[in-house]
């Protein structure tokens, strides 16, 4: 089966990449922003094509890319600089409607897009949802409201009658070791060492934090199985059970502090807009808005199940950061404090400034 995956260079996309080669008889063509460099397997086996998705400069190379597909799994998406929103739209909402253009243009038969939690409406009680929970997103974070967009592209599609299978896979947080280096320059100042993750004393959240988290592999298990089966529809994926903010203090060995989740937000934004951390406080409020998953969608119709349960993926990740863990893809390059200071006091911090 010829495959395309766009940001297969990525935390989910270099577990698919791995995923679908163990699976064999598959032509995988990636496409990214920046490539691999040769002479690192799993990755070599992959025809590489660099693209840009917030321009429609990226069309010919789509198109070029989707032609003979027999499904495109599309992946790609930003997460900083979350001071540049027009940015992260332009890839995200922007990128995927370049993607569902070509795809139709070329007639590709089956599409599986990777939603998120993060796409559902706010929910006040820890009840799991099916996938008919509504889409509309969390307002105050730019990433939820985003991810529900771009699922209003899918419906466009859907109801233009192409005849393309849409699959939307929704899980919660996606997390694995090797997405270490990664998370620390998304998510920590760059004055900061990977160690001091293990030196923290207190951590302040409010006690009702509670997540839904599944395993990079499981992720890319549920991708595999949608592909076989050409699944239509959305499939919530989660390790069961949830992360608690106690989860996350064990994690971090650090003792859990209440503190209501009005306070910790106010502090969060006034770090972000002052520059001196650079994870925008819709987040925050994703994290608190949206609902537990019910997955027996997935279990029923793809026969899935995820391996790793949430506060494993959890323990697993946090150890990834603490490690700085990397993989050969320049999305999951390994983060070095030096090169980290370099780029902040030559371009800015990476809040604001977009990747090459």
């Amino acid at each position: 089966m010829r495959i395309v995956i766009t940001g297969a260079t990525g935390n989910v996309g270099s577990a698919l990449v791995r995923r679908l080669l163990a699976d064999g008889g598959h032509e995988l063509v990636g496409l990214a922003r920046r490539l691999p460099e040769r002479g690192h397997p799993p990755f070599d086996a992959v025809d590489w094509r660099a693209t840009d998705l917030t321009t429609d400069a990226a069309l010919p190379v789509l198109r070029d890319a989707f032609r003979g597909a027999a499904a495109v799994v599309h992946l790609a998406w930003g997460f900083q600089p979350s001071h540049d929103e027009a940015y992260l739209e332009a890839l995200g909402v922007g990128g995927t409607r370049r993607v569902l253009r070509a795809v139709l243009d070329e007639k590709v038969p089956h599409v599986v897009h990777m939603s998120s939690v993060g796409a559902y409406s706010p929910k006040r009680d820890d009840v799991p949802v099916d996938e008919s929970w509504p889409t509309r997103g969390v307002p105050s974070s730019p990433y939820s409201r985003h991810k529900a967009a771009a699922e209003r592209l899918l419906d466009e599609h859907e109801a233009g009658g192409s005849g393309t299978v849409v699959t939307r896979l929704r899980p919660g947080i996606v997390g694995q070791s090797s997405a270490g280096s990664a998370l620390l320059r998304y998510g920590v100042p760059a004055l900061v060492p990977a160690r001091a993750l293990g030196l923290l004393p207190l951590l302040p959240l409010d006690r009702r934090l509670k997540v839904p988290v599944v395993h990079s592999s499981d992720v890319a298990d549920a991708v595999l199985r949608a592909l076989t089966k050409r699944a239509a529809g959305a499939f919530n994926l989660a390790g069961d059970p949830p992360v608690t903010a106690d989860d996350m203090a064990t994690a971090l060995g650090a003792r859990h502090v209440h503190v209501p989740a009005a306070a910790v937000r106010l502090a969060m934004s006034a770090a972000w807009r002052a520059r001196v951390q650079p994870v925008d406080p819709g987040w925050l409020d994703l994290g608190y808005s949206v609902p537990l998953l019910d997955t027996s969608r997935a279990r029923s119709v793809l026969g899935w199940s995820p391996t790793v349960d949430g506060p494993s993926v959890l323990r697993e990740t946090l150890d990834g950061m603490r490690g700085a863990a990397s993989d050969h893809t320049p999305a999951l390059r390994r983060r070095r404090v030096t090169e980290q200071l370099g780029r902040l006091v030559r371009e800015g911090p990476v809040s604001h400034r977009r990747e090459p």
